[in-house]
């Protein structure tokens, strides 16, 4: 069984180059890899790609840009074998990531979903310590002692907390990940979404500690704009209201208490709020408020 790789690319050329460069050096060989360029402006990947010469990595270049919902949906579609990861175009495999992740499944075949290990890197492929990797791995992450699987409520109280997951990192099961649909409307928090979707229809979680994944956070990156300017937590208030309604049909009152509460995510405007006034953007402050302290 071989594990198959897709990047959905649209983005840096070098960083892109890094991450393909990381899967050619797989200590296991059991796997497959599809660049999915979304119509990137420029040739570059696609010569590159073009220029590895081996059976296992193929590149698609669609005809016009479709967004990165419609790219996951591609990449999902088009998989031939039984585990799936869909990789950022910018993150790192370590070179034990797929022999971590094959053997995970074969202990735990029922879990839909497999966490491994995670370390980030900035820009300059760093490994660095932020405050938000610091609260996401020992506040919100469930301790564990080796390999956990974790289902039902809990988890899904646990996530309503705080999203520690580290989507390009994440392997699933095809068949399970292809019994939900990635939403319309929530680009930002689709991943959560997701995840909580497939847990809501009963599907496992794996926490596979041994470290094998690079995640690069950038320190000026679109979504962080978002953050100070207040723009991205509507989204979340509207994902987190539909969270907690899928709870309260499942009975998970705890679960559903928590997704209206989404204290991480208010602490995090209430963090934010400092330097939104520093820029004496009034909109963004209200914004950070109303999120911090409303409903």
């Amino acid at each position: 069984m071989a594990l198959d790789i897709f990047v959905p690319y649209w983005g840096d050329p070098a960083f892109m180059r890094e991450t393909v460069d990381s899967v050619l050096a797989q200590e296991n060989p059991d796997w497959l890899l599809t660049v999915v360029d979304d119509a990137y402006p420029g040739l570059e990947i696609k010569e590159y790609v073009s220029g590895i010469n081996d059976p296992r990595v193929r590149y698609i270049r669609k005809d016009i840009n479709a967004g990165i919902t419609e790219n996951y949906r591609t990449c999902v579609a088009m998989a031939t074998e039984d585990v799936l990861v869909i990789l950022g175009c910018d993150d790192v495999l370590l070179p034990n990531y797929v022999d971590v992740i094959l053997t995970a499944h074969q202990r735990y075949p029922h879990a839909a979903v497999i966490q491994p290990g995670v370390e980030v890197i900035d820009e300059n492929s760093r490994v660095v310590t932020t405050l938000a990797d610091t609260v996401k791995q020992k506040l919100v992450k469930p301790r564990v002692h080796g390999a956990r699987v974790v289902a039902g409520e809990p988890i899904a109280r646990n996530l309503m907390h705080g999203d520690w997951l580290y989507w390009p990192s994440l392997a699933f099961r095809t068949d399970k990940i292809r019994e939900v649909e990635f939403r319309e409307g929530f680009p930002i928090i689709q991943d959560l979404a997701l995840v909580m979707d497939m847990i809501f229809e009963g599907s496992q979680l794996l926490i596979e500690p041994t470290l094998c994944f690079r995640y690069r956070r950038h320190s000026n990156s679109a979504s962080s704009a978002k953050l100070v300017d207040g723009s991205r937590f509507a989204g979340e208030r509207e994902y987190f209201a539909v969270a907690a309604a899928q709870a309260e049909e499942l009975g998970w009152t705890r679960a559903a208490r928590s997704a209206r509460l989404r204290l991480t995510s208010r602490l995090h405007a209430i963090y934010l709020l400092p330097k939104a006034a520093g820029t004496r953007n009034s909109t963004a402050v209200k914004a950070l408020t109303r999120h911090a302290f409303g409903q």
